[in-house]
């Protein structure tokens, strides 16, 4: 009876071609016998499996079998072996074919994918009248990864750091690694070819996570900047200019008369400035700070300003305070 190449690989006759590859990678590592040492039916299994993928994966062949069936290659449309000669064996001298090397396929006990995982079998081999060779991709080296913790200025403007990692032969190396501006916490940089080498390959990078330090008066928030501003009872009631530092440098903040605290001023362009992004603001955050310790006349002279404000302007500031 004229094998089926349809019921082999399980499928219906209208198969896409996708359903017939993803059927052969399935039933490929099910029955190929370096899976199954101890089956000796396992390697016929195989070989019907590839033949009836090489059939049914080829369009033109696959539509003469459609037409004639099994018996379309004894009418000179196959290419492939005439009924009962059977199929070429893999081997030195068998059939002329090379043998695949299926190791690329099947994880680690076969020196291949390092997840483990099948592995795509159709970009491991190329094709050609019916045979099969290797395709060989070259290797690439281990990445490596590092924690390295910057500065809050540092992250913001940028700059220079170095960070010390070791290496799989225990060998600690410090490198220079360049700071982008505006960069944030979490963000990784990549070291390309700086990671581990392997021979006849090219090296692996290495990927460092980047840590923002705290500062003690500013913070982000996108990119924007956070800053508190003490400032003094005289010139929060009596306004001022003082001086405020910026990622750009020094300026000149004018405190507006009668500005509580928490009040918010907005500098326009002096926060984040990444590249090839707008650069966000600075809100200067207003902090009064009393003097300490107070003394008798200090004491008295805020007693005496809280009744003559009571008395003209009476304040109710927490009539708005709830839960």
């Amino acid at each position: 009876m004229a094998e089926d190449y349809y019921k082999v690989l399980g499928i219906s006759r209208d198969a896409s071609p996708a359903d017939i590859q993803k059927a052969y990678r399935k039933l490929a590592r099910k029955y190929h016998p370096d899976m199954n040492p101890d089956d000796k039916t396992a390697k016929g299994k195989f070989q019907e499996v590839q033949r009836a993928f090489d059939v049914l994966n080829d369009p033109s062949k696959r539509e003469l079998y459609d037409r004639y069936g099994s018996s379309f290659e004894s009418m000179g449309g196959g290419g492939g072996p005439r009924p009962g000669q059977g199929r070429p064996q893999w081997g030195p001298g068998q059939g002329g074919g090379e043998e695949p090397d299926f190791s690329q396929f099947f994880g680690e006990r076969f020196g291949a994918d390092p997840t483990g995982g099948f592995g795509d079998i159709f970009t491991q081999f190329r094709r050609a009248g019916g045979r099969q060779r290797r395709e060989s991709s070259p290797q690439r080296g281990a990445d490596l990864a590092a924690d390295l913790e910057i500065s809050f200025s540092t992250a913001v403007q940028g700059g220079q750091a170095q960070v010390s990692l070791q290496r799989h032969d225990g060998h600690v190396e410090t490198l220079a690694v360049k700071i982008p501006p505006g960069i944030d916490e979490g963000k990784k940089i990549r070291l390309r070819g700086k990671g581990e080498s392997v021979p006849g390959g090219t090296p692996g990078d290495i990927i460092i996570t980047i840590h923002v330090a705290p500062h003690p008066w500013f913070r982000r928030e996108g990119n924007n900047l956070h800053v508190r501003v003490p400032v003094t009872i005289a010139e929060a009631a009596l306004g001022s200019k003082i001086d405020v530092p910026t990622p750009k440098g020094t300026i000149s903040l004018r405190i507006p008369p009668g500005s509580s605290s928490g009040k918010k001023l907005r500098i326009k362009g002096h926060g984040v400035s990444p590249r090839n992004a707008e650069a966000g603001d600075l809100l200067a955050e207003v902090e009064i700070v009393l003097p300490t310790p107070l003394d008798e006349k200090a004491i008295e002279a805020i007693q005496q300003l809280d009744a003559h404000v009571q008395s003209t302007h009476p304040q109710t500031p927490r009539h708005d305070l709830r839960w």
